[in-house]
């Protein structure tokens, strides 16, 4: 799915790369949607524990937890996923024209990730190293939304730089 997309990857390329009959497939998920779901809450989870480890890591100061992060996820892209993107900015390119609880869990997912960026950009105020007056919310979503963009950017591509570009304006730019 990663690869091919949520819409390119059908049932019968899931259970082939898996090595699974189809009846184990519906046995497990209701739906592909249902499977989506899962594959999108695995992935989330190893970029919780990316955030955990950078962004949320309280024995760095702010704006060194901030670069570590957006560091750990340029290492990501540049490793191999500037031909496959983010899943997150992925499958919301493709599975959000619906209702669905794909589309509801992406736009939960960018919440948190927007909530622990304004966690981190708050502390950062704290620590006097952004000024009292900055917006951390407002930002947030803007670094979310850039990111994204940036990695998608950099997929269309297949190359590093708009992140590399993303990275130098947050931090020369906005962050300074």
């Amino acid at each position: 799915m990663h690869q091919q997309g949520f819409g390119g990857a059908s049932v019968r390329d899931i259970i082939g790369a898996a090595g699974v009959p189809q009846g184990s497939f519906t046995n497990h998920f209701a739906s592909k949607e249902a499977f989506g779901l899962e594959v999108l809450n695995l992935y989330y989870d190893s970029a919780k524990a990316r955030m955990a480890a950078t962004l949320l890591n309280e024995d760095l100061t702010p704006l060194v937890r901030m670069r570590e992060w957006v560091g750990a996820i340029k290492a990501a892209v540049s490793g191999g996923d500037s031909k496959v993107g983010c899943m997150l900015g992925n499958f919301s390119a493709e599975a959000t024209n619906c209702d669905g609880c794909i589309r509801k869990r992406l736009a939960e997912i960018f919440d948190e990730m927007a909530a622990n960026i304004t966690s981190c950009l708050d502390a950062a105020v704290k620590a006097k190293e952004l000024p009292p007056e900055f917006k951390s919310a407002d930002t947030a979503g803007f670094i979310v939304s850039s990111l994204q963009g940036a990695i998608l950017l950099s997929k269309a591509h297949r190359d590093i730089a708009p992140v590399e570009q993303f990275e130098q304006v947050l931090f020369s730019k906005v962050l300074r």
